[in-house]
């Protein structure tokens, strides 16, 4: 049998599992101190609800589940769908069915916090793997921008509590890039994937995002005056001459963060910014670092999403850090985790057991204390101990003795 994890998954040693439990409590914290309320989600939805939730590319990344027993034999035979679930691939889609299922039982608006697995069928290579974490917050139940507002803030104030403050917020309007593809020529209906590759503009850049679109098979005419638009940088007041929309509220959230982040952290408008999903429709944001390429965080509006499950409008906003940057980012950096007890080995002999215990928890009041049993050659143990950062060791009613390195 296999003993290496699934590609595009990890293991965890105690430190790094250690690590990641105390970056997570520290952006729970964040968002519970702000007012927010934790929920919990299943792993796994209905096929129909994931199919059908305007994900964007991440539809092509859904881990579907066979059905079972009978139901399969019945799909195999009469070759009709062979699969009835699959995993979420973000905590937007399940929060939505949440509150459709919940509704009755929330005050609303609803401030929500899912921290919590996602899965995605991605090709494994750094930074994307299959199994990952997101941290999310969102608002439903209001449509006023000082939701966007309240989720920038906190978020960025979760970021600033693990020592990230070398970030800028970026911030559009998925309803002024609208109206400017449309300006250009693209048709409403067109809009949707024309965004999707749009999104990508950072990565490939302007003709990338133009000979993409060619291949789709879009008016040539409508790609170059999108050319032509998005070659030059485009201010607030500059897409406000040219779509003249939308640009008020989004002035507001960008003013008022500004003036909430006091300089700790950078808030800028950005034309390019789409966010993949197809379920955002008018505001979006994201966090990127100079120290890690891509961003470590994103949302937006999706006022659409949730009316899929109770056929009314019902708006929402949410706001995700991408967990596993952050962690990647910070071990990188050797971050340590702050007013951490020194970790020290009680060592005893098997008879002592009940002893040892006792001594140990004598001792926690001051160390991080594990007890072992002697082992048979001690100074092998010790450098292997020290190795993981302990910072002495003891034997039972001995004075801890400090592992130096010669």
């Amino acid at each position: 049998m296999k003993i290496t994890t699934v590609k595009g998954t990890n293991d965890y040693l105690p430190e790094e599992a250690r690590l990641r439990d105390y970056l997570q409590t520290q952006i729970l914290n964040t968002y519970t101190y702000a007012g927010f309320e934790r929920i919990m989600t299943p792993a796994i939805e209905d096929i129909e609800n994931l199919d059908k939730s305007d994900g964007g590319d991440n539809l092509n990344l859904i881990f579907k589940l066979l059905k079972r027993g009978d139901k399969l034999q019945k799909a195999l035979q009469s070759g009709g769908e062979l699969c009835d679930m699959g995993l979420r691939y973000d905590l937007t889609l399940p929060l939505s069915r949440y509150y459709a299922n919940n509704r009755e039982q929330l005050v609303l608006p609803a401030k929500c916090i899912q921290i919590d697995k996602v899965y995605r069928a991605e090709r494994p290579q750094k930074g994307r793997l299959r199994e990952f974490v997101q941290c999310d917050i969102d608002i439903i139940g209001s449509s006023s921008e000082s939701c966007e507002i309240e989720l920038i803030h906190t978020t960025a104030k979760a970021l600033l509590s693990l020592g990230i403050d070398d970030f800028t917020v970026k911030i559009n309007d998925r309803r002024i890039l609208n109206v400017l593809l449309m300006n250009a020529g693209f048709k409403e209906e067109q809009l949707s994937s024309v965004c999707i590759t749009f999104d990508k503009l950072d990565k490939i850049g302007v003709d990338g995002v133009k000979e993409e679109l060619i291949g789709k098979g879009f008016d040539k005419k409508a790609i170059e005056r999108l050319g032509e638009i998005i070659a030059k940088p485009l201010t607030l007041e500059t897409v406000k001459e040219l779509c003249g929309e939308h640009t008020d509220k989004l002035n507001t959230v960008i003013q008022a963060t500004r003036e909430l982040a006091q300089g700790k952290y950078g808030i800028e408008f950005d034309i390019s910014l789409v966010r993949g999903q197809g379920y955002y429709t008018g505001i979006v944001f994201e966090i990127v670092s100079k120290n890690f390429r891509g961003s470590i965080a994103g949302g937006g509006r999706y006022d659409n999403l949730i009316g899929k499950f109770t056929g009314e409008n019902i708006p929402a906003v949410g706001f995700s850090i991408g967990f596993e940057r952050i962690f990647a980012l910070l071990s990188e950096a050797g971050y340590k985790i702050p007013d951490t007890k020194r970790k020290v080995a009680l060592l005893y002999d098997k008879e002592d057991t009940v002893k040892a215990i006792r001594e140990a928890e004598k001792l926690r009041s001051e160390y991080d204390v594990v007890i072992y049993e002697k082992p048979k050659k001690l100074s092998k143990y010790l450098d292997k101990i020290q190795a993981k950062g302990y910072y002495g060791f003891c034997f039972l009613g001995e004075e801890i003795r400090e592992l130096k390195s010669e």
